[in-house]
């Protein structure tokens, strides 16, 4: 079944779709992975018993601390890369998969290539800053073949136009963003130059290609996008061919997309559409919104979502939560019930207001519960903080050029109190007691604390988030840890 028929389906259609992938997929691919054998021997399951989604309740949740490598154990994440031998395969292939074997072992050929390029991992992607070690997740040849595929689909949900030039601005690593803009841009045929970043090309080059090529397309991180625009308004670039900026990699706060905007028209750009994604490692593809607030548009026959309350019971319909994840076709590192730690405000179901698709779309605000954190501010008790405040009221004004929020220990003493510190380079002569007061209400508003305001050299901030150095720059670091 193809996209534009998938994304237009109907509510009903969509669950008999999802319940007939989710059922095969148990029964005959999910008894490969040795994590899950394991798991569904211990509580006594059957892949066999699991017809519709509604059966995955019966499943126990997995976190990153399953998943996450340790010193103790570093290849604890191979337990959930789908592995069939012959056994297995007997035991559990569908009839048309062993048909196919029979059929190459008649015409001399090597069933084991076949199966390789179902199930063997070429490929590597890692998680990045949220696990004590990073995290592996495999992708076998037919893997590729699906990020190649759901890469194009999001291309199709912003409807961008494959006759024009992209600019690739995520940084090279093995790490979904780059990759995935990579394969997405090759599958619809777009001519595209593939930077590596900052760190690899270099601002100067990527501005000089964007401009040259007269590029309509650029995927970046939102921070060195900024970064990149500030540069080249000194310059005085000439973007006049820039409609299409797709984010990805950390939040995007309204303040920002105003500010690049109003940059951007200065360079000739006096519409850009600017389109966040949703992506995670464990998910192995990204989700996007066809325009500002739209919601992350799903694929419901590659995944299906689940939102949780805290005691991991299933909320009702559009109500808030934490997301839960289940693949329904990926081989190589797989996983069900996946907490991804994500606040949601909820799912819809209807058709898209914007681009009339009728896939669920995850409302576009997403808080992560690890942002959400404990300080000791005073002697008296710890106080919790929610650091995703801080990214929408910095960003927002217009008088601060860059900033980072630092967590430290006062006077750098490990049995002092902690402190929160908010950096910032200003624009232009803009001295910091313009607007000092009013950003500590806003911040005390927000995040409930009142923070320690410091300016800093331009240099000396961007050199500590490692803009153009980094896979991201460091918006927020704990400093506590290198006291």
């Amino acid at each position: 079944m193809d996209w534009n028929t998938i994304s237009h389906l109907s509510r009903d259609e969509q669950r008999d779709l999802q319940n007939k992938r989710f059922a095969a997929y148990m029964k005959h691919q999910m008894p490969y992975s040795p994590y899950y054998r394991k798991l569904f021997e211990e509580h006594g399951l059957s892949f066999h018993d699991f017809k519709t989604t509604d059966d995955l309740v019966k499943i126990p949740f997995v976190t990153k601390e399953d998943i996450a490598p340790t010193e103790e154990d570093r290849a604890k994440s191979r337990k959930f890369i789908l592995q069939p031998d012959e056994a297995l395969i007997k035991k559990h292939a569908s009839k048309r998969m062993l048909m196919k074997i029979i059929g190459m072992k008649l015409l001399r050929q090597d069933p084991k290539l076949m199966l390789e390029w179902q199930y063997k991992p070429i490929h590597l992607h890692f998680t990045t800053g949220r696990s004590a070690l990073p995290t592996p997740f495999t992708y076998s040849s037919y893997d590729i073949e699906l990020l190649k595929e759901s890469g194009s689909r999001l291309m199709n949900v912003i409807g961008i136009d494959r006759n024009q030039v992209a600019i690739n601005a995520f940084p090279y690593s093995p790490h979904l963003a780059f990759w995935l803009a990579s394969f997405a841009l090759q599958k619809i045929m777009m001519t595209s130059l593939h930077t590596g970043g900052g760190k690899i090309m270099g601002s100067t080059k990527i501005l000089d290609a964007t401009e040259r090529m007269k590029a309509s397309l650029i995927t970046t991180i939102p921070g060195y996008f900024y970064h990149m625009l500030r540069q080249a308004k000194e310059e005085g670039r000439n973007f006049e061919n820039l409609k299409y900026i797709v984010f990805g990699g950390e939040r995007v706060s309204p303040g920002l997309k105003q500010k690049a905007r109003e940059m951007l028209a200065e360079m000739g750009a006096m519409e850009p559409q600017f389109y966040t994604t949703y992506a995670m490692t464990e998910g192995k593809t990204a989700w996007i919104q066809c325009a500002e607030n739209t919601g992350y548009h799903t694929y419901p026959d590659l995944d299906y979502w689940e939102v949780v309350d805290d005691e991991g019971k299933r909320v009702k319909e559009g109500e808030p939560g934490e997301l839960v994840y289940t693949g329904l076709a990926w081989h190589g590192t797989t996983v069900l019930r996946y907490r991804t730690g994500d606040i949601t405000k909820g799912i819809s179901y209807d058709a898209c207001p914007h681009c009339g698709k009728t896939v669920p779309r995850i409302h576009p605000d997403i808080q992560r519960k690890t942002e959400i954190r404990e300080f000791n501010l005073t002697k008296v008790k710890g106080e919790l903080v929610n650091l995703n405040a801080f990214y929408p009221i910095l960003s927002g004004m217009k008088e601060i050029e860059e900033w980072q929020v630092q967590i430290r220990k006062k006077n750098n003493d490990p049995f002092e109190v902690d402190e929160i510190v908010v950096a910032v380079a200003m624009k232009g002569a803009t001295p910091l007691n313009a607007i000092e007061e009013t950003l500590k209400k806003q911040i005390v508003g927000e995040a409930g604390i009142t923070p320690i305001i410091e300016e800093q050299d331009m240099d000396a901030l961007l050199q500590s988030m490692g803009m153009e150095t980094e896979l991201k720059e460091k918006r927020i670091i704990d400093l506590r840890t290198q006291s």
